[in-house]
């Protein structure tokens, strides 16, 4: 791992977001690139309000100008307040260690951004919800879904609170994207030195038993990790799993093992983000 793409916005996340993008760039070796998108509407480069029609309200072309100036000085101030952030995020990540941060700066569309920037990066870390959604406590933010749809790369979802992970769950039902995590989590020096439990969730019968046996397979010959096979609902046995808000992260494929690809995450995948309190770190 190489760089690491971060993306903050205003939102309570900020602090979380550095301090696992620092967890990861000391364990890797890696740089950090924050990334700060400002919407066009923010900035003022988006579309204007028409105001040519309240002349004909009486409005005088001297409030006009008034309106557009401060139009003009309400974009200034985002892009001051954006590169702010920037700046206290590069000061967190370097007094926690990080000697190569970079800052970005963009307008547009943040999701659109990441995609467009992560070809670059080895991982990407962004909030489960923006700075518009800060309490919405039951709602999985529009953005997570459309970077994780896109992404070519592993994205890290954090909570508001980072806490050092101490412990790692992977979810393993034996489908691509679940194998590709797995692999990942065994063979990166991140990982190193960390409890990883595979979880697998199923009724008792042959299909378990054939995907406890592939998990099995893709730890023949590396770390000692334990294999957990649990009974029941997926959300719920993985959530029993977890040791919420205590240093785990929990490991999983953006979509089910039988899953057609839709234009949401997977169900699973979106109940555990939306709901839980550990990072997640998802693989397509």
């Amino acid at each position: 791992m190489k760089k690491i793409l971060c993306a903050i916005d205003a939102s309570t996340y900020g602090p979380s977001l550095c301090d696992h993008a620092a967890w990861f760039a000391l364990r890797a070796g890696a740089a950090v690139d924050v990334l700060h998108v400002l919407d066009r509407a923010e900035t003022g480069s988006g579309p204007h309000l028409d105001l040519s029609g309240s002349v004909g309200l009486g409005a005088s072309e001297a409030l006009l100008e008034q309106l557009t100036r401060a139009d003009e000085a309400r974009g200034q101030a985002a892009q001051a307040h954006g590169r702010a952030m920037l700046e206290g995020a590069r000061a967190r990540l370097k007094a926690a260690g990080v000697t190569q941060v970079n800052l970005v700066h963009r307008h547009g569309e943040v999701a659109d951004t990441l995609v467009e920037l992560e070809k670059d990066a080895d991982l990407v870390i962004m909030g489960k919800r923006g700075e518009s959604q800060n309490f919405a406590e039951g709602h999985l933010g529009a953005k997570v879904e459309r970077v994780v749809r896109a992404s070519i790369r592993p994205v890290l979802v954090a909570p508001r609170v980072f806490m050092p992970i101490t412990r790692v769950v992977a979810a393993f039902d034996g489908g691509a994207s679940a194998t590709k995590a797995l692999d990942h989590v065994l063979q990166s020096p991140v990982f190193a030195g960390i409890e990883v439990v595979v979880a697998i969730v199923g009724d008792p019968g042959a299909q378990r038993d054939a995907r406890v046996q592939a998990a099995e397979g893709l730890l023949a010959g590396r770390p000692a990790a334990a294999i957990k096979a649990l009974d029941g609902d997926v959300e719920t046995a993985l959530k029993g799993e977890l040791r919420q808000g205590q240093g785990d992260l929990l490991v999983m494929g953006a979509y089910g093992h039988s899953r057609i690809r839709e234009l949401i995450v997977g169900s699973t995948t979106t109940a555990m983000i939306r709901t839980g309190k550990v990072p997640v770190l998802l693989f397509r």
